[in-house]
Formats: structure tokens, sequence, C-alpha cells
């Protein structure tokens, strides 16, 4: 009897912004802007809120994907859940300041060895949605 592989894989991307953590920290955590650089929502950055992120509807998807803050320490972390098509994962943003503005990293974890393809639609997603947050960040006021 073989035993079958449990382990998880993440997905990080991690990226250095010109502009200090509160300005990152408001994309990340204000409805209309996440709207902007992600996807439709209903997000509050309050532990335990249960939101959604939509996207228009695909073939054999809804295009919505089922979350759930699980921490908030302003302008330093935030973490929720991502649940989608049999996919129960976690996307962590940690931003660290440096002498140039904020390190930002995202990490999505959970993903299955036979989730491969939703591996690699993350891989794909994140490096695309980092770049729309540092276009939404580079327009904030």
């Amino acid at each position: 009897m073989t035993t079958p592989d449990t382990s998880t894989r993440s997905v990080i991307v991690e990226k250095e912004f010109p502009h200090p953590p509160q300005k990152v920290w408001r994309a990340l955590t204000e409805s209309s802007l996440i709207e902007q650089w992600l996807m439709r929502n209903d997000f509050q950055p309050v532990a335990g809120h249960a939101f959604t992120l939509r996207m228009d509807p695909v073939p054999n998807w809804n295009g919505v994907i089922d979350c759930e803050v699980v921490a908030v320490e302003p302008c330093k972390t935030l973490s929720y859940t991502w649940g989608a098509l049999g996919l129960g994962s976690v996307v962590t943003f940690t931003l660290t300041p440096t002498d140039a503005g904020t390190r930002v990293r995202v990490e999505q974890s959970g993903f299955r060895p036979d989730q491969e393809a939703a591996y690699k639609g993350a891989t794909y997603g994140w490096q695309k949605f980092i770049g729309g947050l540092e276009r939404v960040v580079a327009g904030l006021q």
C-alpha cells in the first residue's frame, strides 16, 4: 500500500514598489481599488469577514471566488482564504518597508499535486495582478 502525497505548493511573487506601505495597503484593502487591479468584490479588512471576488463567468465556472479574511495587520500583513473550483488556498500579502519604498510579497499556498492547472493559472495570474496593483498604487495621491 502506498501513501498518497499530501504535500502542497505555493505560488510566491515578490516585487519592490517605489511607494510607502500605507499607499500599498490602501490598494490592498479598499474595495474600489481592489476592483481596479484584481476583481469586483465586497471586501472589508476585518478578520472573519466573508467576501467574494467576482469576474465574468467562463465555461464551466461562474467566476466567483469565495473568501474569508484570516488576518489583518495594517500596513504589514493581509491574509484571506481563496476558494474556487475545488481549490482551498490562502493568499497572504506581506509588506516590508525598504529604503526605496515597499517590498510586496504575495503567497498563495495550498495547491495539491493534483491541482497543476490551478497552480499554473495562479502563477500567471499573480504576475498579472501584481502589475495591476503597482499601477493602481502609482495613481494614488
